[in-house]
């Protein structure tokens, strides 16, 4: 009896011992296994905030796209709108450029024109002062012939008062014809005078009058002597 309830109390103890021993090596396993966790919570936990900050950074990025599609799309609308401005101004300067082409034409012209006009000028000073000179030569020819009418004037006085005194004279119709030369040439002298005339056929008649003024004189000369 005693053999053999001291044979299971050692066959208890060893089960015991073996007991302890397999929960000591499952309480290490635990252990090892709870340590592995946290490790591989922490890594966890890394890879999260990891992944946050990625979606963090990926939102921003998301974001500055959004900002820059609606700046590129405002760029585009002001690039549209400067390229109008741009084809506008363009054809105002192609108009403005043909436009400088007619006035240059046109200022050509009329520099050809103002030069046409300032020999014309140039002319007709030329011509007003021969003119002028001509004028002045008629005016000093008036007043000799003039002052030759008047002493035609008087030399025809002095014929008519000798004709009256001479009543018997023979030749009365050569001093009639010579008074009534004289006259007309008075007449035409007079004319002349108011007439405007060229200057050619002013200098023609007046050397015509000289010469009948001398005619005469030389014919009242001989009939006075």
């Amino acid at each position: 009896m005693i053999p053999s309830a001291t044979f299971i109390a050692g066959r208890q103890n060893i089960g015991s011992e073996v007991e302890i021993s397999t929960i000591e090596k499952q309480r290490k396993e635990l252990q090892l296994l709870i340590g592995e966790l946290k490790d591989r919570d922490r890594e966890l936990n890394d890879m999260v905030a990891v992944h946050q900050r990625q979606l963090l950074s990926w939102e921003e990025d998301r974001q500055k796209v959004l900002t820059l599609e609606e700046r590129c799309s405002k760029l585009e609308g002001e690039l549209h709108k400067r390229t109008e401005i741009i084809r506008s101004l363009t054809k105002k300067v192609k108009t403005l450029e043909s436009n400088q082409i007619e006035c240059q034409t046109a200022l050509q012209k009329t520099q050809l024109q103002l030069q046409e006009m300032v020999q014309k000028a140039t002319h007709s000073s030329l011509l007003s002062e021969d003119l002028e000179a001509r004028n002045e030569n008629l005016s000093n020819t008036l007043v000799e012939l003039s002052a030759q009418v008047g002493q035609l004037q008087a030399r025809e006085q002095a014929l008519t008062t000798m004709i009256k005194l001479k009543g018997d004279f023979s030749p009365t119709s050569k001093l009639q014809r010579l008074l009534a030369e004289s006259r007309q040439m008075v007449t035409d002298l007079e004319l002349s005078t108011l007439l405007p005339i060229s200057s050619e056929s002013l200098n023609s008649s007046a050397q015509n009058n000289l010469e009948v003024s001398e005619e005469s004189a030389q014919k009242n000369t001989f009939l006075s002597n």
